[in-house]
């Protein structure tokens, strides 16, 4: 009983100096990566819709920066522009075991509300820890296939109440306003799945929406405004309201052995994360083999039950991907360009390769099944298999369990550096991008953050 003060507590407590070197180390790499995505993702088409919408609601705009543009707004809207345009690329950080993104909500949420203080880079820190904690928890709690089952996008869920609770940590709120801000985030969590009937923008906007609500619940309950603390245990709360299978005992069970953020995983494909280990899979069998796409007869791959709806069903429909949002949810796209192009990043992603014939004729020999031998160790590793049938005759076939990018089989400081050069070569110079690596490098030393925020604005 009584999860929601009890969660509190612990997420009040989280403080810099009691956290390990390791959990500060990886917070900064996400950090990093966060920012990569969100400055690229600011280019996207949603994104601009977005930000024309700010400008008709926000015309004084002011305050935060829009990251990889040189537009700012008030706090609360530019975290709508951020978090959406970070969702946008399906490139954002996930945690296998909840089945989220946490970036994407709880890094904005922090970016927005340290626009309104004078935080540091220490305390930043430990708000970012304590909102993945959140997040990440809650979706462990809500049994992450019932949530999905029951239509709901849990980074947008989930992610309201992480952000709340990471802004009201920077806003220095205290331990019963910060109940009050969760409660009230309880009321503002949503983000239905049904995007993926057309391919809509929706699912961008659900990382934005979430941050922005996270922060307007915190400067709500700053104001003596209240919410029920008991959002998360309570007849119709949370855990009963979003899933039929939620568990109370998760929320808190193992806390800090190890923390959240150490279980966070990149992303080096721009698709759903369901894809990774398949589009891993063919690659390593494309590789180690020689294979041309002209020795391709028939793929099989084998889909986790749980991501099964988003990317490999109704099958009709992931052959015949319209949009871009279709293509980052379907399998058969996904395994199409790793077969023909050796990676599955932004640039094959777009609607050149959606037309294109060749596309087209790969994806039908691409089939998605259930095995249920991969779903042993799920979620806490999302395993896929892969087999490729050729036209001589061989089946050459690869299981793999932990994607490139998992903790387990981690991408290095190198590789984000990398990844966040690439991913920012069209918004920032050379220079500026260096000076973000160190910024954000040196965070935990920076008494106020704000300078190194005015970082990323376009150049």
């Amino acid at each position: 009983m009584q999860e929601t003060k009890r969660l509190v507590q612990k997420c009040f407590d989280i403080d810099f100096d009691r956290l390990p070197e390791a959990v500060v180390d990886r917070t900064l790499y996400l950090i990093l990566d966060y920012l990569g995505v969100a400055a690229r993702g600011a280019l996207s088409d949603s994104s601009q819709c977005v930000r024309r919408f700010i400008r008709a609601v926000d015309p004084g705009g002011g305050g935060a920066v829009i990251i990889g543009t040189s537009e700012k707004a008030g706090p609360p809207y530019a975290a709508i522009a951020n978090g959406s345009g970070a969702h946008s690329l399906e490139l954002d950080d996930v945690v296998n075991a909840s089945s989220l993104h946490p970036a994407v909500t709880v890094i904005t949420a922090a970016l927005s509300a340290a626009q309104m203080t004078r935080c540091s880079g220490r305390e930043f820190i430990a708000a970012v820890v304590a909102g993945y904690e959140v997040t990440n928890r809650l979706g462990i709690a809500l049994d992450p296939a019932a949530h999905y089952a029951q239509g709901f996008h849990p980074t947008a869920t989930c992610g309201t109440m992480g952000s709340a609770v990471a802004a009201a940590k920077i806003l220095g709120l205290d331990q019963h306003q910060m109940t009050q801000a969760l409660g009230i985030a309880g009321s503002q969590a949503a983000g239905s799945m049904e995007f993926l009937t057309d391919g809509s923008f929706t699912k961008r906007l659900h990382g934005g929406w979430a941050a922005h609500s996270g922060i307007v619940a915190a400067l709500l309950a700053r104001e003596g405004f209240t919410g029920p603390d008991t959002i998360l245990e309570g007849r119709f709360g949370f855990l009963h309201a979003y899933s039929p299978q939620s568990n109370p005992d998760r929320i808190l069970a193992g806390w800090g052995a190890p923390y959240q953020i150490l279980r966070t995983s990149i992303k080096p494909h721009a698709c759903c994360r369901y894809k990774q280990g398949p589009i891993d899979g063919i690659l390593q069998i494309v590789a180690g083999h020689g294979i041309e796409a002209t020795d391709v007869r028939r793929i099989s791959i084998g889909v986790l039950k749980a991501g099964f709806a988003l990317v490999a069903e109704p099958r009709e429909a992931k052959l015949a991907p319209q949009t871009v949002v279709d293509a980052q949810f379907s399998m058969p796209f996904g395994a199409a360009m790793a077969v023909l192009f050796g990676r599955a990043g932004l640039d094959e992603y777009c609607l050149e390769n959606i037309g294109d014939p060749r596309v087209k004729e790969m994806m039908a020999k691409v089939e998605c099944v259930q095995d249920p031998e991969l779903e042993k160790d799920f979620p806490e590793k999302w395993p896929a298999s892969v087999a490729i049938e050729t036209r001589d005759g061989r089946t050459l076939a690869t299981r793999i369990d932990h994607p490139k990018g998992d903790p387990e089989n981690p991408l290095t400081w190198e590789d984000i550096i990398d990844k966040f050069n690439a991913l920012t070569a069209p918004v920032y110079g050379p220079d500026r991008a260096v000076a973000i690596v160190a910024a954000i490098r040196s965070l935990a030393r920076q008494e106020e953050i704000r300078p190194c925020l005015a970082l990323l604005a376009a150049e």
